[in-house]
C-alpha cells in the first residue's frame, strides 16, 4: 500500500502530518463536511450510530472525533458515557464549544488512537467516522481499538470508498479529483488538505480488504454495507 501524506514535501512522520493539516483546517472543518457531502454524511453518520446502538452501549468511544459531531450524534445509542479522542488540538477546541451543553455526558480528550489511554475492555461500542483512513498505521490503530473494546462489543467504521457504478463511478472521481482540491482552496484557504482527501481514499483498503484487515486485527462477525451507490461503506466488526 501507497504511503499517502497531507504535506508530500515534509519529512515529518503521517501522523504528525495528520494533525498539522487538521489543526489547520478545524475552523472551516465542519462547513467543508457538510457543504462537499451536500449533507448526505448525516444520514450516513445517522446509519452508523444505529449499528452502535445495536449492543445497547454504556460506555462509548469515538475515536478521530474531530470536531465532535459523531460523539454527538451517539446521543442516540442510549449511552450513559461517551468519550471522543483525536490528534488535532484544534478540532478539539471546536468540539469543546459544542459538547457544552449536553451537561458533561460527552467527554473530549487528546488522544493517539494508535496508542489509546484506556485499560482494555473498556468500552462497549466504539466508532470512527472518516478517520481510520488517516492512521499511519491501519492494523496497529484496529488492534488498539480492538484492545479496549469490551467482549461482545462493536466497533463501526464509517469510511469513503469508491462507487463502481456508471455514471457515479465517473462523477465521484471527477469530483473527487478535481472539485474537491477547488473547493478547498476557495473556501477553506487550503487546497492542500482536500488534494489529500482523495489521495488517501484512492489509497485506502476499502471492501473485502478492509474486512480482512478487521479479521486480522481479532474481530469478528464483521460486516460490509455499501451507502450511497458505493461513495461510503459501514464496516462493523465484533469482539
Amino acid at each position: 500500500m501507497t504511503r499517502v501524506t497531507p504535506f508530500k514535501d515534509s519529512s515529518a512522520g503521517k501522523k504528525q502530518q495528520v494533525e498539522q493539516m487538521f489543526d489547520q483546517i478545524s475552523a472551516r472543518y465542519d462547513f467543508m463536511n457538510h457543504f462537499l457531502s451536500l449533507g448526505i454524511d448525516k444520514i450516513w453518520r445517522k446509519k452508523a450510530i444505529a449499528l452502535a446502538a445495536s449492543v445497547k452501549p454504556g460506555r462509548l468511544l469515538d475515536v478521530a472525533t474531530g470536531t465532535g459531531d459523531f460523539a454527538i450524534q451517539a446521543l442516540e445509542t442510549g449511552a450513559k458515557e461517551i468519550i471522543g479522542v483525536d490528534i488535532s488540538e484544534g478540532m478539539l477546541k471546536v468540539g469543546e464549544e459544542k459538547v457544552k451543553r449536553y451537561e458533561g455526558k460527552i467527554k473530549l480528550m487528546r488522544g493517539d488512537s494508535e496508542n489509546l489511554q484506556f485499560a482494555d475492555n473498556s468500552f462497549d461500542a466504539i466508532i470512527v467516522a472518516f478517520g481510520v483512513r488517516n492512521f499511519e498505521n491501519l492494523q496497529k490503530g484496529l488492534t488498539e481499538m480492538y484492545r479496549v473494546l469490551r467482549p461482545s462489543g462493536i466497533l463501526v467504521v464509517l469510511e469513503f470508498s469508491k462507487p463502481r457504478v456508471f455514471p457515479v463511478k465517473q462523477f465521484y472521481r471527477f469530483y473527487f479529483r478535481y472539485i474537491v482540491p477547488l473547493c478547498g482552496r476557495w473556501l477553506a484557504n487550503h487546497q492542500t488538505a482536500y488534494t489529500y482527501l482523495p489521495d488517501s481514499v484512492q489509497e485506502f483498503p476499502e471492501g473485502e480488504a478492509f474486512l480482512t484487515e478487521l479479521s486480522q486485527a481479532g474481530y469478528i462477525t464483521t460486516t460490509c454495507k455499501p451507502l450511497s451507490f458505493g461513495i461510503s461503506s459501514i464496516y462493523s466488526g465484533k469482539k
